[in-house]
């Protein structure tokens, strides 16, 4: 187990660099649901936290962390936009996007993947579209989808949530433990369909002494072509969460701020055409 306290996002890059040119080498089965062809150094169980200070300037975590710009920014909005769309468009965009088109169903018209952020952020009614997209109509009503059913999916015992009702939660409870959206599902779990499965197992949000603080559990992590955009999107996140509570309830969040980020990762690898030679 890695466990790396720093006071930046580039400490934690810089000591995650050090550390992965001594990590061994692990081949899988499978990567990304295809048979795996290459090796790649792998570190176990690898935990950070990086303290926020307050901040909420967007160019000062754009400085530390160095995301993939402008497509960070777009894709995250992307994320946050209300709707389970799939594919979208800003997969497009990424600069590893011409390896992500594989991944994409030729069963649809839209191609879409078989799961992505936009499907598991806002799931209530994920594939009653083609495309995800809501009738114009849906908008303009109180969360409910216009059709012969206008009701979202089922759990085991319940309605599926999504993440405006983890914001609803903690802008009235701020001292909930419960104020958790979940990305991978339990269709994830065993074979399924046999294809990709999400990295990311999901978001926590706690608020403790006026700080808005963020978890972040991945089961795998590319330290080449993820971390960076998964640790500014993150952050983005808990300051789209704060912005959200401010409006529902500012009597109480107005002086909330930003706490820390924690961030837990059972796989951080890369590949080993990717060692070092590309700045890893």
């Amino acid at each position: 187990m890695i466990s790396i306290q720093a006071s930046t996002f580039a400490q934690v890059h810089r000591e995650l660099q050090e550390a992965m040119n001594a990590a061994p080498p692990v081949r899988t089965e499978r990567w990304q649901g295809i048979a795996a062809n290459t090796d790649t150094y792998e570190l176990q169980n690898v935990c950070f936290e990086v303290p926020l200070n307050g901040v909420e300037d967007l160019d000062h975590y754009r400085s530390d962390i160095s995301p993939s710009l402008p497509w960070a920014d777009d894709h995250f909005l992307e994320r946050v936009c209300g709707e389970p769309i799939n594919p979208g468009v800003q997969w497009a965009n990424w600069p590893y996007g011409l390896s992500a088109s594989k991944f994409r169903s030729s069963s649809s018209s839209v191609q879409r993947f078989n799961h992505n952020y936009m499907e598991r952020l806002w799931p209530k009614f994920a594939r009653r579209t083609d495309d995800g997209k809501l009738p114009i109509s849906w908008k303009n009503q109180t969360r409910k989808y216009p059709d012969k059913d206008p009701r979202p999916k089922y759990g085991i015992a319940h309605f599926y949530g999504d993440l405006q009702d983890v914001v609803d939660l903690i802008s009235k409870e701020p001292y909930t433990r419960q104020a958790y959206i979940p990305l991978f599902f339990p269709e994830d779990t065993g074979k399924g369909d046999g294809g990709r499965k999400p990295c990311t197992i999901g978001y926590q949000f706690t608020v403790r002494e006026d700080k808005l603080h963020i978890w972040y559990p991945l089961r795998s992590c590319d330290f080449i072509r993820h971390w960076r955009d998964d640790c500014y999107m993150a952050v983005r996140l808990l300051l789209w969460v704060l912005d959200e509570c401010r409006k529902l309830n500012p009597e109480f969040w107005n002086k909330v701020t930003p706490g820390t980020y924690a961030m837990h990762m059972t796989s951080l690898h890369i590949f080993v055409s990717d060692r070092i030679s590309k700045g890893a």
